[in-house]
């Protein structure tokens, strides 16, 4: 299982990005400080770091340049809230692999996790995904019931997508929101429980089974 490190002193947006990579199977550890994400780094544990720029005691930029100094060659993601064009030609320029701008979706982040993974490991990206007789092409943004194609708005994708990815897994709406709608997003909306209405009314009502107290599932047909 695939270790990222998250450099972040904002515990909202750390705990969001944690939660986040948990539901899609990747573990994490958060580092608050510049100090203690290097010393993190440098124990070669972590396969991906997320450092923000904005960080207490150093700028992240002079972070990335000491650990780029130790030979420490992890893939890292610049996830902050300086979003020019001079702040991302200077991330790229000093050694960062990929630079994201706050506020940010999760999906287009995990998206982005994930091609630095498959670069450090060579493992062929999923393009489809299949739970019984309902299936999901990911490049073509297609999806079939019994080879029916079935029209999904895009967030109904995200969505239905975050359940093929994990088939019998509870995930909590809590999860779903920051899978599908982002870190900033009201945690007290029922919009989850709105679109799973939708997903049941397009793509079978037992297929989505609510587990009371905690979320929802992807179920096998009875």
């Amino acid at each position: 299982m695939s270790q990222i490190l998250i450099v972040e002193d904002e515990p909202r947006i750390s705990s969001f990005v944690a939660k986040g990579l948990r539901a899609a199977g990747l573990t994490s550890s958060i580092a608050e400080t510049g100090h203690d994400g290097f010393t993190q780094a440098l124990d070669g544990e972590h396969e991906l770091i997320i450092l923000d720029l904005g960080l207490p005691d150093e700028d992240g930029f002079s972070v990335l340049r000491r650990l780029r100094a130790a030979q420490i060659t992890t893939p890292v993601i610049i996830l902050t809230a300086r979003g020019s064009v001079e702040d991302t030609v200077a991330g790229l320029q000093n050694g960062a692999d990929d630079y994201m701008a706050k506020p940010f979706h999760f999906d287009e982040l995990l998206a982005r996790v994930r091609l630095r993974l498959r670069a450090e490991d060579n493992a062929p990206e999923v393009s489809s995904l299949t739970h019984e007789n309902l299936h999901m092409d990911l490049l073509r943004r297609r999806v079939t019931v019994n080879s029916t194609e079935v029209d999904l708005s895009a967030r109904e994708f995200a969505l239905a997508e975050a359940f093929l990815r994990n088939p019998g897994q509870v995930l909590s709406r809590e999860q779903l929101l920051s899978r599908v709608w982002g870190y900033d997003f009201d945690p007290g909306s029922n919009v989850v429980d709105v679109y799973v209405r939708y997903l049941r009314n397009k793509l079978g009502s037992a297929r989505f089974e609510t587990v009371r107290g905690f979320g929802y599932r992807l179920a096998a047909s009875k």
